[in-house]
């Protein structure tokens, strides 16, 4: 009974079975369950949670499945050779965390904006994004790097934070980071590599060839520089495995201060942010 008063109103949205289907195993997941209804029809969350009732599901652990649900968004699957050789072009990480969700964005806002070098590209109710400072005041922070950061979102083109309440005291947040542009710059540095030692290789060849040394000795010499100019192209584009690893790892890190508290030189973000005084309404 406790869980039923504490949760929110179920929002009207109509899910598809495949959300359906995420919503329910995930709240499985988090209550030790394990089943599933068949439907192949859209139904209501309000719905959702009459089912998940019946089949044992509390209130609670469904409001975390959907919220968490709310917050996922459509990420392409990435195939080929470029995504198989430097990796992904899009970190993400989600976690439950306790506090509301207008203090929970405001303090990831102050975090990204102060100790992250970022500044606000959008702003919605629930979500905001954000992309780095290019003025002369953050190219300065990220020189001088006084506090030794890396600051490794720096290498999003585009960071946001999705904030949606489960219930009176805990909030599903969503960080994402889009590493594309980085991962092309390096992709095209490595093309540019690989194609300067094609035309070595070619010109080489050619004056040997012109030189009448014979043709294996000219092929041999010639591959040279084509080879090397491929590994190291090959190499150039797999830094970014690195760089995604850090952006990865950076967004966990924001993760894990909201979940903990854990900020340095304070008693935690969220403290802070609603310990800062608020001008009184007219």
């Amino acid at each position: 009974m406790a869980d039923e008063k504490s949760s929110l109103p179920a929002r009207q949205t109509l899910l598809d079975r495949q959300a359906l289907e995420r919503v329910l195993a995930r709240a499985a997941e988090l209550q030790g369950a394990g089943a599933l209804p068949d439907s192949t029809d859209l139904i209501s969350e309000s719905q959702l949670l009459d089912i998940g009732n019946e089949v044992g599901l509390s209130p609670a652990t469904l409001n975390q499945a959907l919220a968490e649900e709310r917050t996922r968004i459509n990420v392409p699957e990435e195939r080929g050779l470029v995504a198989q050789i430097a990796g992904a072009g899009f970190a993400t990480a989600t976690r439950t965390v306790p506090g509301s969700q207008r203090d929970v964005l405001a303090a990831i806002d102050s975090w990204m904006q102060r100790e992250e070098c970022l500044q606000v590209q959008r702003r919605f109710a629930d979500r905001i994004t954000w992309e780095p400072q290019r003025g002369l005041f953050g190219k300065v922070r990220r020189t001088v790097n006084l506090s030794g950061r890396g600051y490794y979102l720096m290498d999003a083109g585009q960071v946001s934070a999705t904030v949606l309440p489960v219930d009176a005291t805990r909030v599903v947040v969503r960080l994402d980071a889009d590493v594309h542009a980085s991962r092309s710059r390096r992709v095209g540095m490595g093309i540019f590599l690989a194609a300067m030692g094609a035309a070595a290789s070619g010109l080489i060849g050619l004056g040997l060839v012109v030189a009448h040394l014979p043709l294996l000795i000219a092929a041999g010499s010639g591959v040279l520089p084509f080879a090397g100019g491929t590994v190291a192209a090959y190499k150039l584009a797999r830094t970014h495995r690195g760089v995604l690893s850090s952006v990865q790892l950076a967004l966990e890190q924001v993760l894990d201060r909201l979940e903990h508290g854990d900020f340095e030189g304070s008693g935690g973000l969220l403290s802070a942010i609603a310990s800062r005084p608020r001008l009184p309404r007219q």
